[in-house]
This record gives structure tokens, C-alpha cells and sequence, in this order.
């Protein structure tokens, strides 16, 4: 009927795939506005968990991720992106640990990646921070971590293959020596979903455009040791990048 009333009932049907997520893809200055938003909230989640001893030995990881996501609530948040991980010594390795009943201890590395919604829009962050006594291979690799994290977030630009940023941060870990401990993609794009175009690997054929929102996530996994990624939600405007996520990268020791 729809057909009919528009003089079409005779056009033919032609198969397409990925319109929607190409459009979906640019975002204009109202969508980044809201992505920067869900951003501010895991901004203040952050600095509230920090300043208030939420991560503190003999906290259980459970505990934590429950205590961020509510804190997040308090910020603004509509719900959480996706499940918060809280990774704890040991269990950093495993980027996708699901928080459990393991305590955090003395000497911990811990992998915090937790995000927001606002008005659907999501952001998308990690932080890790490290308890005395942590390892000296661990502090080593998260000195090479941040210098990745550093490097990618600056080289974020119009017109940059995604094949050519993933290079960046991955060339300074591999130099380092720790390139087999960088098992995944660079980052991904953000916006209705947490995960969207373009993906940031080694494998993507996309180039960034004004528009893009991406994740810029480096990470070296030591099995058996623990963990450290570095995470933060940039956009592309204007032809450069810009963080959206605006609390330090530099290690905190608590």
C-alpha cells in the first residue's frame, strides 16, 4: 500500500547492506554533544570512585563495578553502555573479565572499563590504577601503555586510514617488546551502540572522517600477572581529534 501511494508499487527491490550503519556512523554536533555527555558522567563516576575509596584492597571486584554503576547514576547516567569490568591482578589479563567475587590485594594492577548512556548515546572508557607494590614488569608495560595511548589520541585526523592509526599505538608496544600481549583492535566507533563503525585494526579498509566518533584503547594482557589498558572516547571535528574523555591517564597508586 505504502508502494502504491508513492507510484512504486512496480519498483524493484534492491539488496543493500550497511546504509544504516553508514549513516549512523557521522555523527553531527547534537549527537556529539550527547556522546560528550555520557562522557562528563563517567568523567565524575571516575573522580567520585577515586576521592571516596571505592577501589581499595579487600573489595571484592563485584563490589567495585557496582559501586561505579551507581555512581555513574548519580552523574547522569540513563544506564550503563555495557557491563563494567573490573579486573583485578591476575584477572587484568583477560580484557574481557567478567567482575566476580576475587578481592583486590596489595601489589593489584586493576582494569577498570565502564561506560554511560545519555539520551542513548554511549561513551566508553578505561582507567587503570595500581595498588603499592605492583610489579615492576606491570609498571613498565603501563608506562608503554600510556605512550601508545598518548600517540593515538594525537594522531587522530581527518582522512587517516584506520590501518594506519591501529599502527600507531601498536608500533610502541611492539618496539617495546610487548606486541604479543596486544591481542586486540585499537578501538571502535560510539554513538547508539558502544560498538559502531569504524573499527580502529589492523584489518579495517575505513579512513576517518568529520563525524567519526572513535575509541582510542591500547592494552598490554601479562597472563598470570595481570593487565592495563587505556581508554578513552575521541572525535573527530574540524579535521583533528578531540577527547571526549577528559579525567588523567597518568598511574594512580592507591
Amino acid at each position: 500500500r505504502v508502494l502504491a501511494d508513492l507510484g512504486a508499487a512496480d519498483a524493484p527491490l534492491v539488496e543493500t547492506s550497511g546504509v544504516v550503519e553508514r549513516v549512523r556512523r557521522t555523527k553531527d554536533s547534537v549527537e556529539i554533544g550527547l556522546i560528550e555527555r555520557a562522557c562528563r558522567v563517567v568523567d565524575d563516576a571516575w573522580t567520585h570512585v577515586l576521592a571516596h575509596g571505592v577501589l581499595a584492597p579487600g573489595r571484592s571486584e563485584r563490589e567495585v563495578a557496582a559501586d561505579l554503576e551507581h555512581a555513574m547514576r548519580r552523574a547522569g547516567s540513563d544506564g550503563v553502555a555495557f557491563e563494567t569490568i573490573v579486573a583485578s591482578g591476575p584477572n587484568g589479563a583477560f580484557p574481557h573479565h567478567v567482575p566476580g567475587d576475587r578481592r583486590l590485594a596489595p601489589g593489584d594492577l586493576v582494569v577498570v572499563d565502564f561506560g554511560a548512556t545519555v539520551s542513548g548515546y554511549a561513551s566508553d572508557c578505561t582507567r587503570t590504577v595500581a595498588f603499592a607494590g605492583a610489579a615492576d614488569r606491570l609498571l613498565d608495560a603501563y608506562e608503554v601503555v600510556s605512550r601508545a595511548h598518548r600517540a593515538g589520541v594525537s594522531a587522530v585526523r581527518e582522512g587517516l586510514a584506520c590501518g594506519e592509526l591501529d599502527g600507531v599505538s601498536r608500533g610502541i608496544i611492539s618496539d617495546a617488546g610487548f606486541g604479543e600481549h596486544f591481542g586486540h583492535s585499537l578501538g571502535h566507533g560510539v554513538g547508539l551502540d558502544v560498538h559502531e563503525a569504524p573499527a580502529v585494526s589492523t584489518r579495517s579498509a575505513s579512513t576517518l572522517s568529520d563525524g567519526d566518533v572513535i575509541t582510542i584503547e591500547p592494552g598490554i594482557y601479562l597472563p598470570g600477572l595481570g593487565g592495563i589498558r587505556i581508554e578513552d572516547t575521541v572525535a573527530v571535528t574540524g579535521g583533528s581529534g578531540r577527547s571526549l574523555t577528559t579525567t588523567s591517564t597518568a598511574l594512580t597508586v592507591l
